[in-house]
């Protein structure tokens, strides 16, 4: 069975939709023997929230996750991949971005969750994606060692902003980007259908293809997602093919929920009975099924920006939004969601149902999603579009002014800074982000990515005073609070930076970026024992972690260079290069640590991949230099040694450079056999 989820794609930009903006012809030809759901609707229009919705089969009412930045999946919920999994399939899981990392619980049931995704630690570092053809090309990979029954799940992640599409579809759609990510990744898709073809497996596969939300694109003011709970991100694509299904269009209204007990259904495997949705099937067969309502929230303003919260549900084609300025739609005749008829509409039927459905959706609740905030995250998801700030206090009460709507202006500044800093318009930004936090004190935000620009013009001291503001007038405030400590530590300011990060961890202690950075400041400060053991913190709250064993590394490396601590350095290391390959600092250790084992070669293996990962890698070029002449293989030591010179260029001693010379002299001649 293949699970197959498009990061942010509305249905309009498939062209067995829509074919006004793009043509799609791989996800064409799956819609052609299968069944195209044409009014599917997300829950939830986050990623995190969403995949939870169908990889648990309920609504966050019951599972607790209802934003990216700050929930878990508990261990308690069991899988679709779980499920799976006790049935015979093998489980394999392909990520294509950071909001599905392991570390929040989707992993659970998987016999691989490939989410090898570059680690970016830095405040204000960006973040790059795995690209369509990578999570392809991995899932292909892992197809061709299944002997057995398989479920495999691929994420891609391209439609999500920025819109910025490979050549040729970047030129092709210059005017449109969003279309050209959506063409793109039908072309890896067309691989990965090919490859299944070439197995012979495509006419036995279950295939479901869907979206966790869509894109809003400006509809309602809102450029992207996860703020309003209207049609532009609710609405995803649903198509499912395979043995059994005919060509077909459903036009009921169906939702994510439904695809735990379809598939179930489908692979004639019996269906957990917590489940939420009801199987699909009747409508697959072109039998009638009884309309159910669909419920929806959007919680992230509300969680991580002061706002009010959204809920709501559809049925009968009514669509009820429950906020402090309520929404009822006809989609009947009003799918855009144009004309909000609350005014004249009696609600109290509505409000009724809404508060029996959320009874009804929160009985087979067991726990909430666990807490997992930390800085790393945050700011990641932040330049991938999330913009979160944790909330000191949820309010008791909610009034018109905290409704969304009413809320937009402050959003919509924000987004525009942010588009302004990365079209490197900065000066522009910072005139926003100084007055949007002028008027609006508590808007974390602001300060966090105002603290960002001025990192990236050079202007340290801004940023420190940006921090510093907005942490002293929100000290509750676990964002600015991680974010200032991380700065603190990477301008050397130690004890300020225990002081900021401890006052973090006492609100929230669930964040491994935290841990981590407590343990370089003490290795800084010459404690190694209290570093190795915040490391190890680090560590066991994010498995993955890899700078955290890295940095694990280096201060076994430096506790003392005895044999066991050397073992202990080497397996740090290793593991910390198996987790992000591209992760120089972490080769660079390997190599010392290995050169000072007396493991020339392995030390030669090391340096060789610290510097491709980095060619102005000199500590890596010089060492590998000594390694290869240890060895006896002048030529690439000489080579090595005189491309050091040209990286040090003026920077570098007269001392050191005669010793670099000499070394070159020693390696003039080739040892004759």
């Amino acid at each position: 069975m293949l699970l197959i989820t498009i990061d942010t794609l509305r249905p309009d930009r498939l062209s067995c939709y829509n074919s006004k903006y793009v043509r799609t012809p791989a996800v064409d030809a799956l819609a052609s023997k299968g069944v195209l759901f044409e009014r599917a609707f997300a829950h939830t229009p986050s990623t995190l929230p969403s995949h939870a919705n169908i990889l648990l089969g309920t609504t966050p009412l019951s599972h607790g996750v209802s934003e990216n930045s700050k929930a878990k999946v508990a261990d308690v919920f069991l899988t679709l991949a779980e499920h799976l999994k006790t049935n015979g399939y093998g489980t394999g899981a392909f990520i294509g971005a950071f909001p599905l990392d392991s570390r929040f619980g989707l992993d659970q049931g998987f016999d691989i969750y490939d989410d090898s995704l570059p680690l970016k630690s830095e405040l204000g570092a960006a973040y790059s994606e795995r690209k369509a053809e990578q999570v392809v090309a991995a899932a292909m990979a892992w197809l061709s060692t299944q002997k057995g029954k398989w479920f495999c799940w691929v994420h891609l992640w391209d439609p999500h902003a920025p819109y910025v599409p490979p050549e040729p579809y970047l030129t092709k759609y210059q005017n449109d980007p969003y279309s050209g990510e959506a063409a793109y990744v039908d072309a890896q898709l067309d691989r990965l259908f090919a490859d299944l073809q070439k197995k012979g497996w495509a006419e036995k596969t279950l295939v479901v293809l869907t979206a966790d939300h869509g894109e809003s694109l400006g509809e309602h003011g809102e450029l992207t997602h996860s703020y309003f709970g209207y049609n532009s991100t609710l609405h995803v694509p649903l198509i499912m093919a395979g043995p059994g299904i005919r060509a077909a269009r459903v036009n009921d209204y169906v939702s994510h929920i439904d695809i735990f007990p379809t598939v179930c259904k489908l692979l004639n495997i019996k269906a957990p009975a917590f489940l939420q949705g009801e199987s699909l099937t009747p409508l697959i067969l072109g039998k009638k099924a009884k309309a159910r309502p669909i419920y929806f929230e959007s919680l992230e303003p509300y969680l991580n920006k002061g706002c009010a919260p959204l809920r709501g549900f559809i049925e009968g084609q009514k669509k009820f939004m429950d906020s402090p300025i309520p929404e009822v739609y006809d989609l009947a005749g009003d799918f855009n969601e144009t004309a909000n008829l609350a005014a004249k509409t009696d609600l109290s039927p509505y409000k009724k149902k809404f508060q029996e459905m959320e009874e009804s959706l929160s009985l087979s609740r067991k726990t909430e999603g666990t807490q997992v905030v930390d800085r790393q995250t945050l700011e990641r998801l932040r330049s991938l579009g999330y913009v979160a700030s944790s909330v000191s206090q949820l309010k008791a009460s909610y009034g018109p002014e905290d409704d969304l709507k009413n809320f937009l202006p402050y959003q919509q500044k924000l987004e525009k800074a942010i588009i302004l800093g990365d079209q490197g318009r900065t000066e522009e930004s910072i005139q926003i982000m100084s007055g949007l936090i002028n008027e609006k004190r508590d808007f974390g935000p602001a300060y966090t990515y105002l603290s960002q620009i001025y990192m990236s013009r050079g202007q340290i001291r801004e940023a420190n005073k940006t921090l510093d503001d907005g942490c002293r007038l929100n000290p509750k405030n676990y964002t600015l609070l991680s974010a200032y400590g991380t700065f603190l530590v990477k301008y050397g300011q130690w004890e300020k930076a225990i002081e900021v990060l401890q006052k973090a961890l006492s609100l929230l202690d669930f964040d491994p970026e935290a841990w981590d950075n407590l343990g370089i400041v003490y290795m800084r400060k010459g404690d190694l024992p209290k570093a190795l053991e915040y490391y190890d913190k680090a560590i066991a709250l994010d498995k993955t972690f890899a700078l955290a064993y890295s940095n694990r590394g280096a201060a076994y490396l430096d506790l003392g260079r005895k044999p066991d601590d050397l073992a202990r350095s080497i397996e740090n290391f290793r593991i910390a290069v198996s987790l992000d390959p591209s992760m120089n600092l972490a080769w660079r250790g390997l190599g010392y640590a290995s050169q000072t084992a007396g493991k020339r070669d392995d030390a030669i293996a090391a340096y060789e991949k610290a510097v491709v990962t980095d060619p102005n890698d000199d500590f890596s070029t010089k060492n590998l230099g000594l390694a290869y002449l240890e060895k006896g293989d002048k030529s690439r030591a000489r080579e090595c040694f005189q491309r050091y010179l040209k990286l040090k260029a003026d920077n570098i001693s007269p001392d050191e450079r005669d010793n670099v010379l000499a070394l070159i002299e020693k390696c003039k001649y080739e040892t004759e056999y």
